[in-house]
Order: C-alpha cells, then sequence, then structure tokens
C-alpha cells in the first residue's frame, strides 16, 4: 500500500487486453514516479507477452496471485466491467488503490456494493476512469461554466460518434459502453445528478447489426438542465466526440479542436481521428500521471467511486428507456450518503 512518503509507486495492470497493454505502455515510458510492478491477466502468455514491454514485470493469473506476492502498491484495473466488482472488493480488503477503467461495474446493484465497501474501509481508494475529464476542451468547457462569463448554463448538445460497431454491439451497448460517458460528462460540467432518461429512435443506417442506430439520448438533471446525446455507433466517418453549450450570453464549442485540417491537391479536409485511444491520447496521459502524483499523496485525483455508481444508475435507466420509449427516472441515493460516510465529497 502507498504512502505519503514513497518517491515511486509500483503498479500492477490487471487485464492485458488493448485498454490494458496500452496503459502499459503509458506507465512504463510515459509516466513519472511509477513503474509497472506486475501484469495480470488470465492468459498467463498474453501477460508475459505485455509484461515485456515494460521490462521486467512479475506476470500473474489472478489477482489473489497478486496479493499474495504483495507486488503492487497500486492496481490499474482494465479488465471486462464484469468482472470489476469481485477484484475491486479484493483491492478494496487490501486497501490498496485502484484505477479502475469504466465501467465501475455493469449494473448499479454490484456497483453500490463497491461503494459500500469503499465506505467501510474508511477511506477513498477507487479513481474510475473517465478519460475526458482529463481532456484539455473538457476542462476549459468546465472553466468557462464556473466563471460565469457567459451567463448561465442553458443546455448541452453532445455528438458521439464511432467509425463502426462490432457485430455483436447491441441497444444496450450503446448505453452502456458509449453514452455511459455522455452521462459523465453532463455530470461533471454541471456538477449535478441527471434524474431522467430518454431514448428515441427514428431512421436508422443500413450498416447495423444487432443495434438500432443512430439514437437520440436526452436527459435532464437536477435543476431542470436540458442535454441531448446523438450517439452513432456506426458513422463510417471516423471516431467524433464534440460537445456544444448553450449559455445565456454565448455558445461554446469543443471536440472539433483535435481534428487535423489538411490542405492539399486543390483541396481542403479535415482527418478524423480513427478511435478513442488517439483521440484522448493527452487525457490518457494526464489522468494517469495525475492519478499516480495522487496516490503517492494517500487521495484520488479524478471521479470516484460514486461517480461510478451515479453513472451505472444513469445506464440502467437508459437501457429501461431504450425498451419503454418513455421517461425514466434515475434511481440512486443522494450524494450525501457518500460523502459523509467517506468524511471526503465525492469528485464533481
Amino acid at each position: 500500500m502507498s504512502t505519503p512518503q514513497q518517491s515511486e509507486l509500483r503498479v500492477a495492470v490487471v487485464g492485458a487486453g488493448r485498454m490494458g497493454s496500452d496503459h502499459v505502455d503509458r506507465l512504463a515510458h510515459h509516466t513519472l514516479r511509477a513503474r509497472v510492478s506486475a501484469v495480470v491477466d488470465v492468459d498467463r502468455e498474453r501477460a508475459a507477452a505485455v509484461a515485456a514491454a515494460a521490462g521486467e514485470p512479475q506476470v500473474f493469473s489472478s489477482v489473489d496471485e497478486l496479493l499474495t506476492a504483495e507486488a503492487a502498491d497500486a492496481v490499474v484495473l482494465a479488465t471486462p466491467g464484469f468482472l470489476h466488482e469481485e477484484a475491486l472488493l479484493k483491492l478494496l480488503d487490501a486497501g490498496i488503490p485502484v484505477l479502475c477503467e469504466k465501467p465501475l461495474t455493469p449494473d448499479p446493484d454490484s456497483a453500490l456494493r463497491v461503494v459500500e465497501a469503499e465506505v467501510a474501509a474508511g477511506r477513498q481508494l477507487i479513481q474510475v476512469g473517465f478519460m475526458r475529464r482529463f481532456d484539455a476542451g473538457y476542462r476549459r468547457l468546465k472553466d468557462a461554466i464556473a466563471s460565469g462569463e457567459l451567463g448561465e448554463l442553458l443546455m448541452l448538445h453532445h455528438q458521439h460518434r464511432n467509425p463502426e460497431a462490432p457485430a455483436e454491439f447491441t441497444d444496450e451497448m450503446v448505453i452502456h459502453d458509449s453514452v455511459v460517458h455522455e452521462f459523465d460528462a453532463v455530470r461533471y460540467f454541471t456538477g449535478e445528478e441527471i434524474t431522467d432518461v430518454s431514448v428515441r429512435i427514428g431512421r436508422t443506417t443500413s450498416r447495423t447489426g444487432n443495434v438500432r442506430d443512430p439514437q437520440l439520448v436526452t436527459v435532464q438533471t437536477e435543476s431542470g438542465l436540458l442535454a441531448t446525446v446523438e450517439i452513432f455507433v456506426n458513422a463510417q466517418i471516423g471516431y467524433q466526440v464534440h460537445t456544444q453549450a448553450t449559455f445565456e450570453n454565448g455558445l461554446v464549442k469543443i471536440g472539433e479542436g483535435s481534428e487535423v485540417e489538411v490542405t492539399t491537391a486543390g483541396r481542403t479536409g479535415v482527418e478524423v481521428d480513427a478511435g478513442f485511444v488517439t483521440r484522448f491520447r493527452d487525457a490518457y496521459d494526464l489522468e494517469v500521471q495525475q492519478w499516480v502524483d495522487a496516490t503517492l499523496r494517500g487521495e484520488i485525483a479524478g471521479p470516484s467511486a460514486w461517480d461510478g455508481y451515479a453513472t451505472a444508475a444513469c445506464c440502467a435507466a437508459g437501457v429501461a428507456a431504450q425498451q419503454s420509449r418513455t421517461v425514466e427516472h434515475v434511481v440512486a441515493p443522494k450524494p450525501s450518503f457518500y460523502a459523509a460516510a467517506t468524511g471526503s465529497p465525492a469528485l464533481a
């Protein structure tokens, strides 16, 4: 377990898939005051292959093996979401700080169990990987809202487009894997909880399998602010995440600045990112660096377990809205439960 006196953090990466291997590379080559001490994956050969890029960290096939070996001060959890609860409960019991890739868990019941276990531990140990909060554009918009320089924030409009979705992608995954980021973004920008979610589906693209695409999600916060999300997972144009904020005295747009404009052969065009890893690379780097620095101080530096639970509750309401075609209320305990129990407020 880390202490404020440590100068270097031993980090184990649990999960050696796409995100796990990306984090191993980041920690090994781009993050200060940290080193990869272990890689954990049920596929030990895959774990060993990923570990090879980070020097000579230890390799384990389970969290239990990792804990028995006492090989890490902190953990980056990058396994599929349905495996998170079991791992998180073991890590909390051991007092190990965790950067948990989203989702905290796939449903609000299990997410609340994790929050309650953290409360019982007596301190915040979990940070959830909503990396967009570390994006420069997101932070500038957050500052503009807080400053009041353009008057009151009235509405938010989000556009989330993927180049294409895997054949197994479903309507539920549209909410759980994609719109979850916008749920967190609305909470981040406004500092409020989401109370209502609705989903409308109209014309759909011919390039679709098990998913109706695109979809329009509308949410409302506790003060009445409305936010829309155009989610289009088979857009065929690349990866785009845009946000427009409507104020009393102006508009702020973010996201378009990440796209590179190229002029050649008598034409001008914009290069669109191929995926989220390149679009939010700088945000991932900052997220992990600030988590490492905060962990060395005995703190967290971003979205909390409460934020993970709140977005899980929003996702449950979103899936219900898809199925019922009605406005669904988000059912979640009040934030004061988490703040009072931990002695410090959940991070906005």
